[in-house]
């Protein structure tokens, strides 16, 4: 019995450290699955732009006899349509005869001489509707019951045209593993070859709620007239109110919605999918990236609204996102620049100025403590809003936005999977998990070995 358990113990230890079968097989891995979406996407792309040129329309197109051709060529016979009218059928046979103008009344089809006084040539049916009235109402008690059904059902469905359109990134496949030099075509560490020169780090991404921002033409003021939804990423259902802002119509943005809105009013913007109604996710991801924080340095900031000021700022409330924030991405992931700059950076809490509105004290003692919120002064007050990280995102420069989980984009979180969330829970949560377990702590020491091959010690690159 002793024996038995042994073994068991040994295969759960060899199973550990055997890496996943979507890593051991090369055609499954995330590469190879990377490749695959990144090549799909370049093909409809093409696809599109030759819709666009419409090519079709002068695949049959043709210039003309060249004058390089010679003159004996024979040329096509021009004939009238002269030949042809033999063929057609004369003009008495093709009249029909005309009808007496004395002709007497008819029963039907036949003159009334002609018909048999014993038949009878009354209706059998009528076209009217012989459904019975009791039977008609019990179906339409049984259809509205049905109806109301289906609207509850429909009621409580996602909103399929906003549900899951957001670029879900993939949690990085990492391995410090010395197995996995026995599996060819894989990569030892999972970390990307060519992330030095075809990739994007987005970073620090703040710890929030993941959703889509949505504005539709307001019928009033810009800042005053409800103009903006925020939509949820899995089902697409209203976070709020609609509330205003300072964005343009239809434009629609991949944003996170922060962890401490409701002390801070900030929205953070992670991409834009379209902008006045004009399509971005078809670019690449620096264009996204650039448009994104050149159109929303353009938009003008207004203060956020004056109900139920308090005295103090700390007690404010924000009903609505007031401050929308770009989060920063880099460009050129060198390897020096990612431990000394951007790695740090995720680990980093970020400080915002923000204004807060609260309720101005007044100079003299003479004035009425008891006055109108309508009439009371208001001050804005700055502060530093606190931003925690949550991770840094890898995208690839060449791959346009797309919906749904994918490859294409990939996140090292700052915690653990297992502290993270149940949805990503890759570590079992009864065991105890180090600081050096973390994936960015692991995505650090992956970067530092890829130093050593060119002699540079990890020591020297950091000070």
């Amino acid at each position: 019995m002793s024996e038995t358990f042994r073994n068991i113990v040994q295969d759960r230890k060899t199973s550990y450290k055997t890496p996943p079968a979507s890593v051991r097989d090369s055609s499954t891995s995330q590469e190879a699955r990377r490749k695959k979406a990144l090549e799909e996407q370049k093909r409809r792309r093409a696809e599109r732009f030759d819709s666009s040129r419409q090519l079709d329309f002068f695949a049959d197109l043709n210039l003309g006899p060249s004058d390089e051709e010679d003159e004996d060529a024979n040329e096509p016979i021009r004939e009238g349509v002269a030949q042809f009218a033999s063929l057609l059928p004369s003009q008495s046979a093709a009249a029909p005869e005309p009808s007496s103008s004395k002709a007497g009344p008819t029963v039907g089809a036949l003159p009334i001489d002609q018909v048999d006084p014993m038949q009878d040539y009354l209706p059998t049916s009528f076209a009217g509707n012989n459904k019975k009235k009791g039977k008609s109402k019990r179906r339409g008690k049984g259809k509205g019951k049905a109806a109301h059904v289906a609207q509850s059902v429909q009621s409580s469905k996602p909103n399929s045209k906003w549900a899951d359109k957001c670029m879900y990134a993939e949690l990085l496949e990492m391995t410090e593993d010395n197995a996995m030099s026995d599996f060819p075509g894989v990569a030892l560490d999972g970390i990307p070859a060519d992330l030095e020169t075809a990739w994007v780090a987005v970073t620090p991404v703040p710890v929030g709620k993941r959703c889509l921002a949505i504005t539709h033409a307001p019928s009033g003021i810009a800042g005053i007239v409800p103009n903006t939804t925020l939509r949820s990423r899995v089902l697409g259902k209203s976070l709020m109110k609609p509330f205003p802002s300072s964005l343009p119509p239809h434009t629609v943005l991949d944003c996170i919605l922060d962890d401490n809105w409701r002390s801070n009013g900030v929205l953070h913007i992670l991409d834009v999918i379209k902008w006045k109604g004009q399509d971005i996710a078809d670019c690449e991801t620096p264009f996204r990236f650039w448009w994104r924080d050149t159109r929303m340095s353009e938009l003008p900031t207004f203060p956020p609204p004056n109900a139920t000021l308090p005295t103090s700022s700390h007690c404010y409330q924000f009903q609505y996102p007031t401050t929308l924030l770009c989060v920063p991405y880099h460009l050129g992931l060198t390897i020096p620049k990612l431990l000394n700059t951007l790695i740090p950076l995720s680990r980093s809490v970020r400080q915002i100025p923000i204004d807060i509105p609260v309720q101005a004290r007044p100079e003299s003692d003479a004035m009425d403590v008891e006055q109108s919120s309508s009439t009371a002064q208001v001050e804005l007050v700055r502060e530093n809003a606190v931003i925690q990280s949550d991770g840094m995102l890898l995208c690839v420069a060449q791959a346009a936005y797309e919906p749904g989980t994918s490859p294409l984009s990939l996140w090292v979180p700052v915690k653990a999977y297992a502290e993270e969330q149940a949805g990503r829970t890759l570590v079992d949560t009864s065991v105890a998990i180090s600081a050096e377990q973390t994936p960015l702590n692991m995505f650090e020491r992956l970067i530092r070995q890829r130093l050593a091959p060119a002699g540079i010690a990890g020591s020297e690159m950091i000070s």
